[in-house]
């Protein structure tokens, strides 16, 4: 039986406005133990914002993290799964677009989750090193 994405997703994304600044949005992945926030502009997406983002777009490039927006750095080619789509077309969408997570949207725009790499990894490996790793509580 094929798996939707609902079924592995990680619910309830942290979503930031396009103008919160950088340090903020670094506060907010901390205190939930995430490694990314999606960005919105009135609600819609318009953008995803990863650590990785925070220390190669911005602390490597002495941007001020309490004047700099989300928006100046996120990464804005956006592709996203609906909760119906199957887990394998979310695996095919990460692997030909080399994606550690995609958000999840329903047909009206509304986000509804992330699917990562972690998340299909306990759906695909449960007794995998990785799936370990991934469902562990993070050290924050």
């Amino acid at each position: 039986m094929t798996r939707r994405v609902h079924e592995v997703m990680t619910g309830n994304p942290v979503t930031v406005e396009k103008l919160t600044a950088l340090s903020e949005a670094a506060r907010l992945m901390r205190d939930a133990g995430i490694g990314d926030v999606l960005v919105v502009d009135e609600g819609r997406l318009c953008g995803i914002l990863t650590d990785r983002d925070l220390v190669v777009r911005a602390m490597a490039e002495n941007k001020d993290p309490a004047d700099t927006t989300v928006n100046a750095i996120c990464s804005t080619d956006i592709v996203t799964v609906k909760p119906s789509d199957d887990v394998d077309q979310a695996i095919d969408l990460m692997r030909r677009n080399a994606l550690r997570r995609l958000p999840v949207q329903t047909e009206d725009g509304e986000l509804v989750g992330v699917v990562t790499l972690g998340d299909l990894t306990v759906e695909r490996d449960p007794g995998s090193a990785f799936a370990a790793i991934a469902a562990a509580e993070p050290n924050a």
